[in-house]
């Protein structure tokens, strides 16, 4: 795990919104909004003052001086008075371009996405060169070539590694990449897979957006990278078999959650329905466990659920949806993640970090991995400590 190094505290983000927005409808409930996150400080790739830094040039820049000045003395005004209002306008300064907002970001994701997979490698005991298959997932940083071939040139990797972005994951990139790397090493065993998952979340910070979705957006995200190996046979670093996996897509719901690409960067849009949405995939995968396990339904339980389900609400759902014999705490992890942020896809891997760090699963002990994503889309894997 490589957390954003840059901490952005809750009552900055605060202040800078309040100072910029004081007469949005949400304004008198701000702290009260901020404080319901859980979210104190988040770590970002990039420092808050990049995101809320004004473009280059002015706000002239869009139609240019020359048009600008022709449009006035057609006008009728006075070349003094044309040229005091262009003085005047080129004070107004304009925001970032798409251009300005992410390539900054770009390059940290590539360079998080590097550090994450070497830390990734060391602790497997492998180096690049074993590699055979890279999965790569950085829904905020479109880029092509993207990060899958940003990695092979920077670790680098052989020329006849198998390169499988999948850009467009979002939320599920974990979960989803280690159910595609559990297939892959089991059609060949010998197959070393290393997912890559890199999401600089704050490009979403949109200093114009009044909106109360924009105002909640800018207060969850978090940025991360993260790396892990996965092999078709067991190794002396293994820490988790998986054993299944579930995926489940609601139809015509692709418009709940979205990433939408505007003149000033990348927004991301939410809709109030989507928590519900979210209980249905969840509701669905209780069914696909209860299936599973159709022969010992009294006594089989998780020992540990490592869930991203994007917010507190849906977590709240799966404790209140849980069979009553299950034992109490097995999302402390996944809300003890979500206060530092959501982490998009690289959300279930810092979950599971922190379940290993704990020091409390035992080999043989259950895990269940799940996973919700714009679409709306869920993945679940299924496995066992080692």
């Amino acid at each position: 795990m490589i957390h954003g190094e840059h901490a952005v505290k809750t009552s900055e983000i605060v202040a800078e919104v309040s100072d910029r927005h004081p007469h949005a409808a949400w304004a008198p409930r701000i702290d009260g909004i901020a404080a319901s996150t859980g979210i104190e400080t988040r770590g970002w790739m990039l420092p808050l003052e990049t995101a809320v830094a004004p473009g280059e040039g002015s706000g002239l820049r869009a139609v240019g001086i020359a048009p600008a000045q022709e449009a006035l003395t057609r006008g009728g005004f006075t070349q003094q008075d044309v040229d005091r209002v262009i003085a005047a306008l080129e004070t107004i300064p304009a925001p970032q371009t798409v251009q300005e907002r992410t390539a900054p970001a770009w390059e940290a994701v590539q360079s998080y996405g590097e550090r994450a997979a070497r830390g990734a490698l060391q602790e497997a005991g492998l180096d690049a060169a074993d590699v055979d298959c890279l999965i790569t997932s950085h829904s905020t940083t479109p880029a092509l070539p993207g990060l899958d071939m940003a990695l092979a040139n920077r670790l680098p990797l052989r020329s006849d590694v198998m390169l499988l972005p999948a850009t467009q994951w979002a939320c599920i990139a974990g979960t989803r990449s280690l159910a595609l790397a559990a297939d892959l090493v089991a059609a060949d065993p010998d197959r070393v897979v290393l997912v890559v998952i890199s999401e600089a979340l704050s490009t979403t910070y949109q200093p114009a957006d009044d909106t109360l979705e924009s105002l909640i957006v800018r207060l969850l995200f978090a940025d991360t990278a993260v790396a892990a190996v996965v092999t078709g046979r067991p190794r002396p670093e293994s820490v988790l078999r998986l054993d299944a996996a579930w995926h489940h897509t609601l139809p015509g719901t692709q418009d709940l959650h979205r990433l939408e690409t505007r003149a000033d960067g990348t927004h991301f849009v939410m809709d109030r329905r989507g928590p519900r949405a979210v209980q249905e995939t969840v509701t669905a995968m209780w069914e696909w466990l209860r299936a599973r396990y159709q022969d010992d339904p009294d006594t089989w339980h998780p020992d540990v659920l490592l869930a991203h389900p994007g917010g507190t609400r849906v977590l709240e759902y799966m404790e209140q949806t849980m069979p009553d014999a299950w034992p109490s705490g097995l999302l402390d992890h996944s809300r003890d993640s979500y206060t530092s942020g959501n982490r998009g896809g690289a959300a279930v891997f810092d979950i599971l970090r922190r379940a290993h760090d704990a020091g409390q699963q035992k080999p043989g002990n259950r895990a269940v991995l799940y996973a919700a994503a714009p679409g709306l889309t869920a993945t679940a894997l299924e496995g066992q400590w080692l």
